[in-house]
């Protein structure tokens, strides 16, 4: 059994929550420390579960910034160039490609859909994109394209968790609880895993993709926000002086501490250990949040506007965050659910639109990641839950509006930087965009293969719960080798 594991093995989310039933909001308790109090407060307790711990080998990735385009992007519009169905595009889909399978809002006999996109090859390594991404063909080296995704779910909700958390259920840790779990977290003064959220819509999983499942609370992700306070109710309340506070919180200190000592149990730890983050976060959050402290030069570069809330300031923050040692950074943007049900969901000025909010911000950000030293030791993943289907959606074929429906069996996502194999496109699918034909990676292989990333063995990252041993990739997964430097 992993020590981690054997350390931590009798903690529940409900436990934590009987101890500090306002759960993140009990951050309003806490107030910033006096200059000698910080200065007394510089080395990590023993007992402080976010302490950072060695993976199982050496890793290329210290830290991971995951960007999901919520709703599934359209990836036969975006990286998979099928000239042959653009040849037969309007034709009845031949029913051999129908039969067996599932979809969401498709039934009868619909009809092939090409692309409306044009493409071409990108880079010296020749990575065929269209021209709905025009940025990322000038960071077409430092990627390595999967074109051979494949998932087991075909709504929104379960595919999300299943990437995020291994199971399309609800209740299982997240992917970053897992690596802060395995690995700590470098930063003492701000949380070792952080949301990002833009488009003003949650995932359709909800907070299940970032939560903690049966993992200590501790390691659960801390949702920020790029306008308003960073962190809600982290501000002092009106009318408290900040020398009460701080003896509130010496108060809470001793009340746990005596918790500790009489029932030794490891969630006490982690409570004291958030309360004390919570107020050093009252000055390091506000901080590291803002972007207006960046030179005009970046903040153009990534299409960013200090105080909005946008997809280009979450990837902007996700460099700062990363630079002051946080350890994995979620990024989720809605908006990619292509069935062409409006204006907004067509392949052609709908998906130029919103590939307009993503390109920019994510091309500046490995630029950016590169030009710093830093893309070497982190690991950007970009893509979304599934794929969309070759063909029109059923609900939309009749109007004028150019939409797919929900597809697992096909899909494309792209790693940068932490190790991943630059200039590089791996898999493919038939000629009609149907079927992985060559090199398949599931979702729980890419979790795998980001684990590995980060210097873990897959198998051996677990915890026990329930009585057996669980990890983020169940009882399955692979790692691609072939996606490595």
């Amino acid at each position: 059994m992993d020590p981690r594991t054997e350390r931590l093995q009798h903690v529940t989310r409900r436990h934590f929550l009987q101890g500090m039933p306002v759960g993140l909001g009990a951050v309003a308790l806490a107030s910033l420390l006096d200059d000698g109090a910080r200065a007394a407060d510089q080395a990590r307790p023993a007992t402080d579960p976010m302490t950072p711990r060695p993976p199982h080998f050496a890793p290329k990735a210290k830290n991971v910034i995951y960007l999901h385009m919520s709703g599934a992007p359209p990836h036969l519009d975006l990286f998979d160039y099928k000239p042959e169905l653009v040849k037969h595009s309007g034709e009845d889909c031949p029913a051999e490609f129908l039969e067996g399978r599932r979809f969401a809002f498709t039934t009868g006999t619909p009809k092939l859909l090409g692309t409306p996109r044009t493409y071409a090859p990108r880079g010296e390594a020749g990575i065929w994109m269209s021209d709905a991404v025009p940025r990322l063909h000038e960071v077409a080296d430092e990627i390595c394209l999967v074109k051979s995704m494949y998932t087991d779910q075909f709504n929104h909700a379960p595919a999300e968790l299943l990437l995020f958390t291994g199971s399309p259920r609800q209740g299982r840790p997240s992917f970053g609880s897992w690596v802060t779990y395995g690995l700590g977290s470098e930063s003492r003064d701000l949380p070792g895993f952080v949301v990002l959220i833009s488009s003003g819509v949650q995932p359709s999983a909800g907070q299940g993709a970032w939560g903690s499942g049966f993992l200590p609370s501790v390691f659960q992700g801390v949702q920020c926000r790029s306008e308003g306070d960073p962190v809600l109710y982290v501000s002092d309340p009106p009318g408290m002086d900040r020398d009460l506070r701080r003896r509130s919180l010496d108060a809470l200190h001793e009340l746990n501490a005596m918790q500790a000592q009489e029932l030794g149990h490891p969630e006490t730890a982690t409570r004291i250990a958030q309360y004390e983050l919570a107020f050093r976060m009252q000055m390091s959050v506000p901080e590291v949040m803002d972007i207006s402290r960046e030179s005009p030069e970046t903040i153009e570069a990534y299409g960013a506007r200090p105080g909005a809330a946008s997809f280009a300031n979450n990837c902007l923050l996700a460099r700062r965050l990363v630079e002051q040692g946080v350890r994995y950074v979620q990024l989720f943007d809605w908006g990619w659910d292509f069935h062409g049900t409006n204006p907004r969901e067509d392949l052609r000025d709908g998906l130029t639109q919103k590939c307009a909010t993503m390109d920019r911000p994510v091309a500046a950000l490995i630029k950016d990641l590169k030009a710093r030293g830093l893309l070497d030791e982190t690991l950007v993943v970009w893509g979304g839950e599934f794929g969309r289907t070759p063909f029109r959606e059923g609900r939309t074929a009749a109007g004028s509006i150019l939409g797919r429906d929900h597809y697992p069996d096909c899909f494309a996502v792209f790693l940068a930087g932490g190790g991943a194999r630059a200039g590089y496109c791996h898999g493919e699918t038939d000629e009609l965009g149907f079927s992985v034909v060559e090199n398949p990676v599931h979702v729980h292989d890419l979790q795998a293969t980001i684990l590995h990333l980060l210097g873990f063995d897959h198998e051996r990252l677990t915890f026990r719960f329930q009585g057996r041993d669980f990890r983020l990739t169940d009882v399955h997964g692979r790692v691609v080798p072939e996606l490595l430097a």
